[in-house]
């Protein structure tokens, strides 16, 4: 680990230290070992912005429980194929953890991976019927066969005893659950690979901030770096950089002066939960919950009861209380937003905010909701809770993707979109759920951008000895679907089993 960077010419820098860069760092490293990679992260540890688990990543997204994911359509009809997509990418995720847990080129997965099972709850007829539809159009496909359904109140209360507790006993409800779920920590993965990296000749960098992105005349890229306590500068140049740092990504990306970025803007949504760090009535909820979002939230608003193991420790999370702020990251400025505004995108920009309306409305709503507001939103998932339980924490940004449309002029995007230039120097990362579940193979199609003949002609059999369904459709291989869960589920100590 250096503190003030001595490397002037890299193939590889990576802006930004979570989730994203690591993995990008990781999987290089094991295709190009003989390649120089540098990192720079603006605070002084890895994984502390949007990958630190107090700041929104952790359920493992695999699209069991989140409703977001198969919205049902105007006919009445569910369609499975986003959430089929979701967890293809997750169990590629599982595999490239399990390589590195197997190789011991990370310690052991206790650290950042737990079974925990996830589960979808819904209150209401039309919202049970919706829910019986989901589990419906998902209980054929491979990957979702274990999912159980139920409407009766003491099965769901034997799956999430505070769930049901106090509830009312004619209270129409629904829930499925899957019980190989999990729970990640990704700050924890994080620093587990960034460590990788810098025991294996990756320059990393902390409290070192890239202020500029440009072209040289040769070609190559050249960063501005300063140092965040000394306030030095120095300056590093680079064959391929990505920029992976987040809500900061937008800007970075922006004074590259590639054409790709053109016409992308930025909605930042702040938030906050609820936590409780009780060992007793935490010990009483082992589940991830998801219900339905309210009308005119964002899609990662939706509300949730979760088990969660941070640093060894267990205990529940709730929310998320959506707010706003003008910052693109929590330790950023509240001129990021008023800063990002280009001649390119300020047409979609003005386009989202008069077609959002309801999202703004939605925004100030919960701005202004009371505490007594907040445990409210918290006893519909938890009947008899006790508000005095429970901190309320500030979670991390998210930085929605705004971006040019032929017939709105622009729309925000829910979801990760990879930006790379048209000959591949440059890549970033803008958006944010699924994200840090994703991180694998969002990698890899970044790699397969920027490196195409590398990635089709070399690289192919060291991606498959990583991950070896790599290419393979699971949700059309039943058995090897069962076998590759099965194995990874065993390297990274998971103790769930399909039901």
């Amino acid at each position: 680990m250096t503190f003030i960077s001595d490397t002037k010419n890299a193939d590889v820098v990576l802006i930004g230290g979570g989730i994203m860069s690591s993995t990008l760092g990781v999987l290089l490293k094991q295709l190009e070992p003989s390649w120089k990679i540098a990192l720079f992260e603006r605070l002084d540890r890895p994984g502390l912005e949007s990958s630190d688990p107090w700041n929104n990543a952790g359920t493992g997204h695999s699209a069991l429980c989140e409703l977001n994911y198969t919205p049902m359509a105007a006919d009445g009809s569910v369609n499975p194929a986003k959430a089929v997509s979701i967890n293809e990418q997750f169990q590629l995720s599982r595999q490239f953890w399990s390589h590195l847990v197997t190789s011991s080129m990370i310690g052991s997965p206790k650290k950042f991976i737990n079974s925990v099972p996830h589960m979808s709850f819904v209150i209401g007829d039309d919202h049970v019927e919706f829910l019986r539809r989901r589990y419906a159009a998902l209980k054929p496909n491979p990957l979702f066969s274990s999912m159980q359904y139920s409407e009766d109140h003491a099965e769901i209360a034997r799956w999430a005893p505070l769930v049901m507790k106090g509830r009312p006993a004619g209270q129409k409800v629904a829930a499925t659950r899957a019980a190989e779920g999990t729970d990640v920590d990704f700050g924890a993965l994080t620093r587990e690979l960034t460590g990788y990296l810098d025991a294996n000749d990756v320059e990393v960098n902390y409290g070192m901030e890239v202020t500029d992105v440009h072209r040289g005349k040769d070609g190559r890229w050249e960063l501005a770096l300063k140092h965040a306590s000394s306030g030095e500068h120095s300056t590093i140049r680079a064959k391929f950089v990505f920029i992976g740092s987040g809500g900061g990504a937008l800007h970075l990306l922006q004074k590259t002066g590639i054409p790709q970025g053109n016409g992308f803007g930025g909605f930042p949504v702040s938030g906050q939960f609820f936590r409780c760090t009780d060992e007793d009535l935490a010990a009483q909820h082992s589940a991830k919950v998801y219900g339905q979002a309210s009308v005119g939230a964002p899609p990662m608003s939706v509300p949730h009861l979760d088990t969660r193991y941070v640093d060894g420790k267990r205990s529940l999370l709730f929310g998320p209380y959506a707010g706003f702020s003008t910052k693109y990251l929590k330790t950023g400025s509240l001129l990021d937003l008023p800063l990002s505004i280009r001649p390119g995108n300020i047409v979609p920009m003005l386009a989202v905010g008069k077609d959002n309306l309801g999202l703004v409305k939605y925004l100030v709503s919960e701005v202004f909701k009371t505490h007594g507001g907040k445990v409210d939103a918290l006893r519909e998932y938890f009947p008899e809770a006790n508000g005095a339980d429970w901190e309320l924490i500030t979670a991390g940004q998210r930085v929605q993707i705004i971006k040019k449309d032929p017939k709105k002029g622009g729309i925000l995007q829910f979801g990760t979109e990879v930006i790379t230039s048209s000959d591949g120097s440059v890549g970033a990362l803008l958006g944010a759920s699924p994200g840090a579940s994703t991180a694998v193979p969002i990698m890899l199609e970044l790699l397969q951008r920027c490196f195409p003949r590398k990635f089709k002609l070399e690289w192919q059999d060291s991606l498959r000895a990583m991950m070896p369904t790599f290419g393979t459709k699971l949700n059309e291989n039943p058995e090897l679907a069962e076998q590759t869960m099965a194995s990874t589920a065993a390297a990274l100590q998971l103790d769930s089993v399909r039901a």
